[in-house]
């Protein structure tokens, strides 16, 4: 860390809450009555996807993108019910460690999402989503990471140097950009990285 840290960016999915792929196929399989594993694996997010975390375009268009790749007749509230089963629940300790870490310092939130999984951890996780100042929401701001342009914007709105930010995020593509837009980083592929980061900032 080579600037003294002034505030604390979090991604959401795998960071502060655990996520599963595995799940949203398991259940749209269930639906469709027939294993949709090799499909998903074959799949790439595309332009699609990507507006779909943008804000750009709604859940009938990206769940109907789905339904042509795919090759099933799923309802939209098929695949909403699938697209939601994707959250396991929080890691143990987080909400303290939140909490001790928004007593030192300002602690935002910067996930890529899109509405319809917004409208079910900003329920399901209010508590935890209580210790943030701000969560910035890719689907509202109209940005998504790693873009340059996305972290520029949630710097910006946080008012905060980016080198006295330290952003954490299990994707190394985000942890890349967020360096590229010189913010200080740690690659969370464990809470263990999480917590010897806040360890070394007497959290």
């Amino acid at each position: 860390m080579t600037a003294p840290v002034e505030a604390l960016l979090f991604d959401l999915g795998n960071v502060i809450t655990e996520i599963d792929f595995g799940r949203v196929v398991k259940r749209w399989s269930e639906h469709a009555r027939r294993d949709l594993t090799p499909l998903w694996k074959a799949y790439t997010p595309d332009d699609v996807y990507h507006r779909h975390e943008r804000g750009m375009a709604s859940d009938e268009e990206f769940f109907g993108s789905l339904r042509d790749a795919f090759g099933v007749e799923l309802t939209d509230a098929q695949f909403l019910d699938g697209w939601n089963a994707i959250f396991v629940g929080r890691y143990t300790g987080i909400d303290d460690q939140l909490q001790r870490a928004a007593a030192r310092m300002p602690i935002y939130a910067f996930t890529n999402t899109n509405k319809a999984h917004e409208q079910y951890w900003s329920v399901a996780y209010a508590d935890t989503m209580s210790h943030f100042r701000h969560v910035f929401v890719s689907s509202t701001i109209g940005h998504r990471k790693p873009d340059l342009d996305a972290f520029a914007y949630v710097v910006r709105e946080m008012g905060v140097p980016a080198e006295r930010v330290l952003f954490f995020d299990d994707s190394q593509a985000n942890i890349d950009g967020a360096r590229a837009s010189g913010l200080q980083t740690v690659h969370v592929r464990s809470n263990a990285d999480l917590t010897a980061a806040l360890a070394r900032l007497g959290i």
